[in-house]
C-alpha cells in the first residue's frame, strides 16, 4: 500500500521567484489526499531556504546534482511512495479541483498509464500554451504537435477540445502517471537531459499496450520556456538530438531507415534556415545534434533491445510540416482525422 494516493512533485531549478509566485494557489487548492513535494536539483539560488522558511511542512528531496529534467525526476520520485505521480513545473499554476477529475478518470482505467489535464497560456489565458496544449501527437516522421498548437500557431481555447481523448503523448509540464508503471518501464531516459523525455517516456508505455489521456475537466496555466527559453542553441540542440533518439528506440523495424534519410533532408533545410535567420549557433546546434546521436547510437540500440516496437494509436501518417507549411493546416481540426492510426 503506497503512502500517499498523489505525491505532487515539483523539480526545481533556481525557480525561487516561480515558487513564490505559484505554490501559494498549489498549497491551498491541494487535496487531503494529495502530498506536495519539491525535489530540488542542485539550485544555486535560496529556492530550498525558502521554502524550509514559507511552508516548512512540505517534503524536499535534495539531488546532488543537476543531472537534467529526466535524471532529476527519477532520482526525486526513487524516494516516493504513491499510488500516483504529478510531475509538475514549477512554473505552473493550478486551478481549483485540478487533480480530482484526472485521479477520477485514471482510477476507472487501469491502462491509463499517463493524464495530462488542459494547458492554457499564463501569459495569454485565452490560449492553449505550446507545451502540452489539449493533449500530444506526432507525425511519421517524429514532428510533435498538440491540439491548440501546431508548430508555433497557438489556437485560442473555445471548448474545441473538451473531450476525453486518447492521444500520443502527455506534457512533461503536468504529466500524472500511475507510479507501478513509471517504474516499470524504467521511468525517464537520463541521456535525454530535457526535452522530448515525456515524448519517449509515452511512446514506450504505449509499446507495452498502455494508454496516454488527455482530461479537459483539469485546467492549469503555464508561463513556458524557464529554464531553457525559445531562441536558446541549447534547446535547439536538445530538440534535434533527442527527437532522432525517441525515433530510433521506439519505432518497429523497418521504419527507422526510411524516416532517417527523409528526417536527414528536413533536418538540412531547418539548419539553413537558421542560418539565413542569422541563427549561426542553431546551424551548428543541428550538426552538432546529429553527430552526437551517431557517436552515442550504440548505447541507444542497447535500449532499443528492451522496448516492444509495435504500431501504436496517435501517429498523423502525414507529414505534419508539409501539411503546416505547404497546405496552410495551421489548426488540429483542419488535419484529416482518418490519418491517425
Amino acid at each position: 500500500m503506497a503512502d500517499s494516493k498523489v505525491a505532487i512533485v515539483i523539480l526545481n531549478w533556481n525557480g525561487r521567484q516561480f515558487l513564490e509566485r505559484f505554490l501559494p494557489l498549489l498549497v491551498k487548492y491541494n487535496p487531503s489526499f494529495a502530498e506536495i513535494i519539491i525535489a530540488d536539483n542542485a539550485s544555486m539560488d535560496d529556492s530550498v531556504a525558502f521554502v524550509k522558511g514559507k511552508y516548512p511542512t512540505l517534503r524536499i528531496i535534495q539531488n546532488n546534482e543537476n543531472g537534467g529534467f529526466a535524471k532529476g525526476y527519477n532520482d526525486a520520485l526513487s524516494q516516493v511512495d504513491a499510488e500516483y505521480y504529478v510531475l509538475l513545473n514549477s512554473d505552473i499554476e493550478v486551478t481549483d479541483h485540478w487533480i480530482e477529475p484526472v485521479i477520477e478518470l485514471m482510477d476507472s482505467d487501469q491502462a491509463i498509464a499517463a493524464c495530462q489535464p488542459k494547458i492554457l497560456s499564463y501569459l495569454d489565458p485565452k490560449k492553449y500554451e505550446y507545451a502540452g496544449a489539449a493533449g500530444g501527437f506526432i507525425d511519421k516522421y517524429g514532428y510533435p504537435f498538440c491540439r491548440g498548437r501546431i508548430f508555433e500557431t497557438l489556437e485560442p481555447e473555445q471548448g474545441q477540445y473538451n473531450d476525453v481523448k486518447e492521444i500520443f503523448w502527455a506534457t512533461g509540464a503536468c504529466m500524472f502517471v500511475r507510479a507501478s508503471i513509471y517504474n516499470k518501464v524504467g521511468g525517464l531516459d537520463k541521456d535525454f537531459f530535457a526535452h522530448m523525455e515525456e515524448i519517449d517516456f509515452c511512446w514506450r508505455v504505449k509499446n507495452e499496450g498502455y494508454k496516454v489521456m488527455f482530461c479537459p475537466g483539469s485546467k492549469v496555466y503555464h508561463v513556458g520556456g524557464g529554464t531553457l527559453p525559445k531562441g536558446s542553441s541549447r534547446k535547439t540542440f536538445l530538440n534535434f538530438r533527442n527527437n532522432f533518439i525517441l525515433l530510433y528506440k521506439n519505432l518497429p523495424t523497418g521504419k527507422f531507415l526510411r524516416v532517417f534519410f527523409i528526417r536527414l533532408v528536413f533536418d538540412g533545410f531547418a539548419a539553413f534556415k537558421f542560418l539565413f535567420d542569422g541563427g549561426i549557433k542553431d546551424f551548428l546546434a543541428v550538426g552538432k545534434a546529429h553527430f552526437t546521436f551517431y557517436f552515442t547510437f550504440l548505447k541507444h540500440r542497447k535500449k532499443r533491445k528492451y522496448i516492444h516496437q509495435k504500431q501504436v494509436s496517435g501517429i498523423y501518417k502525414k507529414c505534419i510540416v508539409l501539411e503546416y507549411y505547404l497546405r496552410k493546416k495551421v489548426l488540429y481540426t483542419q488535419l484529416n482525422s482518418e490519418k491517425f492510426s
